[in-house]
Parts: structure tokens; C-alpha cells; sequence
């Protein structure tokens, strides 16, 4: 007897952010001042360009006043800091990027850390993750709070749902458990060095995937019903963009799964104009 194909819905991130940019685009003609963006980018990266050239045009679009300081990819670690202390005590500036990776000679832990963290757009500084941990209002980090959106626009209620995060880094992985915690979801954290990986997520309601391995989570992996966020982005050796998940095997097993390209990206970025918003609130009224 053949299993009955269920319904998947495609969790559209460019519609989505799209109707975030509409509202941000109409708070901020309300501000007195433009909000200011600054993003550095050290050395000659042609995806971390193609980031942040990205960034500048969407924030430009919704009346952010965003400005990219490209610097030199041998410039010293502490000239670096300097720089981003001169942005932190420049009061049009609201929110600062550093755009990662860093030159191997740059630690990129002190560079985060040098930002003041009520302009630490990316939620990236300890103390914005600490107080992400401890359930504190915060400036959280991008894609986590772009996964979350899109998987409340389809589960509104994540309470006692199973969740397992494949990946563990700072940028994703960690950050994304801990706001699934903080929902009340039941989170499991996989990695690389997780045993029977297949089996750990077959007890999931929610899959998030940061892994960047492309199509490591398979049909197999997956009980039907369940919602999927791929954070991966892999280009393949016929230029093709794909994710970490098997999208078409997911279509009629998933209850709902996010495009790759088209879902988790687009909200990335419009989150990260959300928390600039955020930042200008908390730094002109500290003014």
C-alpha cells in the first residue's frame, strides 16, 4: 500500500522579506535622522564583495544610510580595532558589519569583541550572546532570528516540538538552538561528530540544517510531517545552488520546507536591517 503524498509548502523567504522591507522602508521615513550602517570589509573576497555590495543596496532601498569601508587585506589587527573605535564614537553610525571570514592574521574573536555591542548589528559580541543565552532582550544573530521567523510563519506555536540543529557554530548552529530553547521547543544539537545522525532526526518536528554539505539530509532522515530550514548554500560543479537537504525528496514527505535559493538568504539580510532598526532606537536614546 503507497504512502499518501501529504501537501509541502515552499517557506518563501523573498516574500517575506519583502513584506519586512515594505515596513521597515515606512518606520524609518518616520525618523528624524537616517538610520547609518557601516560595513568593513578587509581584503579582496569576491563572495564576501558580492555580501556586502548586497547589504549596502538593500539597506540604500529602505532609506538606510549605508556606507562600505573596504580595507586592505594585510592592515594590522590593531588597526583594525582602532577603526572600528573610531565607528563605535561616531554617532551616525548605529549599527557596524564586519564581514567574515577575516585574513588568517586578524583574530577574529577580538575584532567581533571590539564592537560596541548596542552596534553589533550581527549579534555576534559575547555580551549580545550571553544575553541571548540567559533570555534577555538582545541584538540576536541574523540567520538564527531568519530561521526562526520563517519557521513561526508556518508553526506559530513551537511549544514541546522536537527540534534538532545540525551544526554548531557561533554564527548559526548555537545561537538557532538556544532561540528554539527559548520557544519552549525540545532542541537536540548534532554535529559532526554526532553518532546516527539519520536515526537522531527522525525524532524531529523541526530540522534546521547549517552544515553547508550538499543534500546530507536525505528523505530517509526525515518522519513525514515535518518542517525543514536549510541554511546550507553550496555551489556545484555545474554552478547549480543547492542546500543541505535533499529538496526534492522533501516535496509530498515535508510538511514545509525552505528553498535553496529563495528562503533562509533573502531573510538573512532583511533581518539584519531589522536589528539596525533595533540599534537606532537603543543608540538615540542614549544620545
Amino acid at each position: 500500500m503507497k504512502t499518501k503524498k501529504m501537501k509541502t509548502r515552499l517557506i518563501d523567504g523573498k516574500k517575506a522579506a519583502a513584506e519586512i522591507e515594505k515596513t521597515l522602508k515606512q518606520e524609518i521615513a518616520s525618523f528624524s535622522k537616517k538610520p547609518g550602517l557601516a560595513v568593513i570589509l578587509v581584503g579582496d573576497n569576491p563572495a564576501s564583495l558580492i555580501y556586502v555590495t548586497h547589504k549596502k543596496k538593500t539597506a540604500e532601498r529602505i532609506g538606510i544610510d549605508a556606507q562600505i569601508y573596504h580595507l586592505s587585506p594585510v592592515i594590522t589587527q590593531d588597526a583594525l580595532i582602532a577603526f572600528i573605535e573610531e565607528l563605535n564614537q561616531n554617532a551616525s553610525v548605529h549599527g557596524i558589519i564586519v564581514q567574515l571570514p577575516l585574513p588568517a592574521h586578524i583574530n577574529e574573536n577580538a575584532v567581533l569583541e571590539a564592537i560596541c555591542p548596542e552596534k553589533d548589528v550581527d549579534g555576534l559580541h559575547p555580551q549580545n550572546l550571553g544575553r541571548l543565552f540567559i533570555g534577555q532582550p538582545t541584538l540576536i544573530p541574523c540567520t538564527p532570528l531568519a530561521c526562526l521567523t520563517l519557521l513561526k510563519s508556518v508553526c506559530k506555536n513551537l511549544t514541546g516540538k522536537t527540534a534538532v540543529v545540525v551544526g554548531r557554530s557561533r554564527l548559526v548552529g548555537k545561537p538557532t538552538a538556544q532561540l528554539l530553547l527559548n520557544e519552549q521547543c525540545t532542541v537536540i544539537q548534532a554535529h559532526s561528530k554526532t553518532k546516527n545522525l539519520k536515526k537522531i532526526c527522525r525524532t524531529a518536528d523541526i530540522i534546521v540544517s547549517a552544515t553547508g554539505h550538499a543534500g546530507l539530509i536525505r528523505k530517509s532522515y526525515v518522519k513525514k510531517g515535518a518542517v525543514l530550514i536549510d541554511v546550507g548554500i553550496i555551489r556545484l560543479a555545474d554552478k547549480k545552488i543547492t542546500g543541505d537537504m535533499a529538496f526534492d525528496e522533501m516535496i509530498g514527505h515535508a510538511k514545509a520546507i525552505t528553498p535553496v535559493p529563495g528562503g533562509v538568504g533573502p531573510m538573512t539580510v532583511i533581518t539584519l536591517m531589522q536589528n539596525l532598526v533595533t540599534a537606532y532606537y537603543q543608540n538615540e536614546k542614549n544620545i
